[in-house]
């Protein structure tokens, strides 16, 4: 069977568990052959196809996302290492990574929390080469795939990262200040209806925030202005229908309150000052 012939079958049995079920179907072929998408298109269709692609097929079909799989994502032309200890970049957080380079184009310290894959805090260092910048997360697993993010993007002498959780008792110490703070919390309801590929395998402790969604930001937000230098700024990821809840709480602590959407025109970040 060729390259093209297994993907058209593959996509035929993912379109019962995926919307995009030709597309997981190119990207897991081209994964297979170790081309990109783009070269396996134009050069590769009539190849046998791999010995292993059915397999990736199986665990797609049981709604293992795609990144898991090929072991990567795309973020802000970036390509960056995901394995099931970080969520997988999404494009519309690439709205904060916008409202930053916005706010602070002259930033020098950067501090991202909850840094997971490293996904924002290396975007916006490869977008502001003046800039270094600590990312702070509470699992060493994670640590250690945006650690290798940084290296493979050779921003590693750039970009540091450290256990820390807004959670325990003193740890901001240490830390310093910084130009700008990069934050995509947990913030999914407790009892949300999540698609399967998302809830059976991401990682829960970066998703869910109580019932609300707003845990997370009830304790991080009045302790963030210890670590602002004069005139920094904060870009927070919110729930598309958080806009006026988490914006309240950030009111309530004395920050200014500016609203970012995405693509979709969704409610996606807010930029405290």
């Amino acid at each position: 069977m060729t390259a093209g012939e297994a993907i058209r079958a593959a996509a035929e049995t993912l379109a019962v568990t995926s919307d995009t079920a030709r597309l997981d179907a190119e990207l897991l072929m081209a994964h297979a052959l170790g081309l990109s998408r783009s070269e396996m298109l134009l050069r590769a269709m009539r190849d046998p196809a791999p010995s292993g692609y059915a397999a990736q097929v199986a665990r797609r079909a049981g709604h293992e996302p795609v990144a898991y799989i090929t072991g990567e994502a795309e973020f802000y032309g970036l390509t960056l290492a995901v394995t099931p200890a970080t969520l997988i970049p999404r494009g519309d957080s690439e709205t904060l990574v916008e409202a930053a380079l916005e706010a602070r184009p002259d930033a020098r310290r950067v501090l991202d929390l909850g840094t997971g894959s490293g996904a924002l805090l290396l975007a916006v260092l490869a977008q502001l080469e003046q800039a270094e910048g600590l990312g702070i997360d509470r699992s060493g697993a994670a640590l250690a795939v945006a650690q290798a993010n940084a290296e493979a993007l050779n921003l590693g002498a750039r970009a540091r990262f450290a256990l820390g959780d807004w959670h325990a008792d003193g740890w901001t110490q240490g830390l310093g200040t910084f130009d700008l703070i990069l934050c995509n919390p947990p913030y999914v309801e407790t009892n949300a209806a999540l698609d399967a590929q998302v809830a059976a395998f991401e990682p829960a402790t970066a998703l869910f925030a109580g019932p609300e969604g707003l845990d997370d930001y009830r304790v991080l937000i009045p302790q963030l202005r210890a670590l602002m230098n004069p005139q920094a700024r904060v870009i927070l990821e919110i729930g598309a229908n958080q806009g006026d809840a988490v914006s309240a709480l950030a009111a309530a602590a004395g920050f200014t309150v500016e609203l970012r959407r995405d693509l979709g025109g969704r409610a996606r970040a807010l930029v405290l000052g």
